[in-house]
């Protein structure tokens, strides 16, 4: 079986039992290395001692300078030797004539080396010499005699074990330390390389590189756009539909979502630990429907990932055909009312009533003119007229009186906030302000409009005489999916005005007594970034 063919659990055991068997050489080679420096210290010392020792005997002193002292003072230098266990100890006259020496045939004969010129000038010291049979230190002292002139020289040599010598001195230890190490790194590299192989799923490398490229190219071919942020707000995934959607160019992944985009909210779902599904926000100019969920391991955060859909385009088209419906409700219930007054005017016709006639056609005529002008001077965007339009005559329809302050001023819409957000907010209000006359009887229901707007706020009042808002209520009316009509309400139209106040950076303001009537006030500031 070929290596890379291996699982990987074996890899990692053969890897790491190899990092273990290293480990132990090359810690034993210093080991045995440190051993032979500490053994060549100790041999200095001990060589010098013996050479002093020698050198400040009696006998060798007197001996030293006898033309055949060698006779007597070898025998005595040889017991010294071995009881000291030096491989030679050499006395040498100032003629360099050799009194001692472990070969018995050199006695008698002058050294020719130069190693012990300092020796006979009184210096002693310590050399290091390679032999045939290994290296050898030497210790020299000088021999002085009782009027302290030197009469000779005392060399001790010892030979320097070997690597291998002391390898094979320790080789019990050794042997206990190398199968106790390997036994252990045996055993922890088999469990580390399981405890991986487990956190990765029973997966081998192949078939995670396979699941990842899987992955990848699933996001990439994916509609939607998909970003993803590890616990540190890192990017980790960035599709290819998410970078057309953002106008993002380049490789962003590993870097800080924020200095890529800096308004996608994903860093508070890491924060918060909360999913929000189906949320429209606008990210860098853009209407984007996003649900963003956090990414959980062991019940522990670790990062967030959102799913987007750019609904810029949608949104505009949307503006358009509710611009468009508004004007056809406005003109079917206009065209109701019409028929309603054109039978009326007819009737008293043929009652003969000619004048009533008239004068009902005229009053028709002129409230129709200055309604249509008051919205065509105030309101200057069409959608957001034609759904008042509709919506007072759809309030005649109903017996309800709706009225716009004659102040009500609107030319732009604030920051972030478009025309169907503004659509959205009216028309729910409204809706929900002829729906509190449904429990309530009144003589005269009304409900009042104001819009106003200046170069720093613009604000919004809805008020109706209705049933109003119980107080138990309050806190709940703008959760999703809350209502009093169980029967008709959907208890999405307060969440969805929340929803875009909160776009635009805005406040809402409710104020509601129980049986008399609600009164809601919006405002949003007009500056951008504020």
């Amino acid at each position: 079986m070929k290596l890379k063919q291996l699982p990987i659990r074996w890899k990692m055991t053969i890897l790491s039992y190899t990092i273990v068997v290293f480990s132990l050489l090359v810690g034993g080679t210093f080991l045995i290395a440190d051993i032979q420096k500490t053994k060549e210290q100790e041999i200095q010392t001990s060589i010098m001692n013996t050479a002093r020792t020698v050198a400040e005997l009696s006998d060798v002193k007197k001996e030293v300078q006898a033309p055949d002292g060698w006779e007597r003072l070898n025998p005595l230098i040889e017991e010294i030797r071995l009881i000291n266990e030096e491989d030679y100890i050499v006395v040498m006259n100032m003629n360099r004539v050799r009194y001692s020496h472990p070969v018995n045939k050199l006695l008698g004969t002058a050294s020719t080396t130069n190693d012990e010129e300092a020796a006979f000038a009184e210096h002693n010291y310590i050399s290091k010499a390679r032999g045939e049979v290994g290296t050898f230190l030497r210790a020299f002292f000088p021999v002085k005699d009782p009027d302290l002139n030197q009469i000779g020289v005392v060399v001790v040599g010892h030979r320097l074990p070997s690597f291998f010598e002391i390898f094979t001195d320790l080789k019990k230890e050794m042997i206990i330390i190398t199968v106790l190490t390997l036994s252990v790194g045996l055993v922890g590299s088999f469990l580390l390389a399981r405890h991986i192989k487990q956190q990765m799923f029973h997966l081998e490398p192949h078939e995670i590189v396979r699941i990842l490229n899987e992955r990848t190219a699933t996001f990439h071919s994916m509609h939607e756009g998909v970003i993803a942020i590890d616990y540190n707000e890192i990017i980790t995934i960035f599709n290819e539909r998410a970078k057309a959607i953002f106008s993002v160019v380049g490789d962003v992944v590993g870097k800080p979502i924020r200095s890529v985009l800096n308004d996608t909210r994903l860093p508070e779902i890491v924060e918060n630990n909360q999913a929000v599904f189906n949320e429209t926000i606008i990210v860098s100019g853009k209407t984007i429907v996003s649900s963003r969920i956090p990414v959980l391991i062991d019940n522990r955060v670790v990062g967030a990932v959102a799913i987007c859909q750019d609904r810029t385009e949608v949104v505009k088209m949307a503006e358009e055909l509710t611009g468009v419906r508004n004007f056809v409700d406005a003109l079917r219930v206009q065209n109701h009312e019409h028929m309603n007054k054109l039978h009326t005017i007819a009737g008293l016709i043929q009652l003969g009533k000619s004048e009533k006639a008239l004068e009902l056609a005229f009053e028709t005529s002129t409230k129709q003119e200055n309604l249509d002008q008051f919205l065509k001077d105030s309101i200057k965007n069409d959608a957001i007229a034609g759904l008042l339009l509709s919506k007072i005559r759809r309030g005649r329809e109903l017996g309800i009186e709706v009225s716009i302050d004659p102040n009500s001023y609107l030319t732009t819409f604030p920051y972030q906030i478009d025309q169907h957000d503004f659509v959205v907010l009216l028309g729910n209000l409204i809706e929900n302000a002829f729906g509190s006359f449904m429990h309530v009887e009144r003589n005269v229901k009304k409900v009042e409009i104001s819009i106003e707007q200046s170069e720093d706020i613009c604000a919004i009042l809805i008020e109706d005489n209705g049933c109003g808002i119980p107080e138990s209520d309050l806190p709940h009316i703008y959760e999703k999916g809350f209502t009093r009509n169980k029967k008709n309400g959907s208890g999405i139209g307060l969440y969805l005005i929340k929803q875009a106040v909160d776009k635009g950076n805005g406040d809402i303001m409710v104020t509601s007594v129980s049986g008399e009537g609600t009164s809601f006030t919006i405002t949003f500031p007009m500056g951008v970034g504020v």
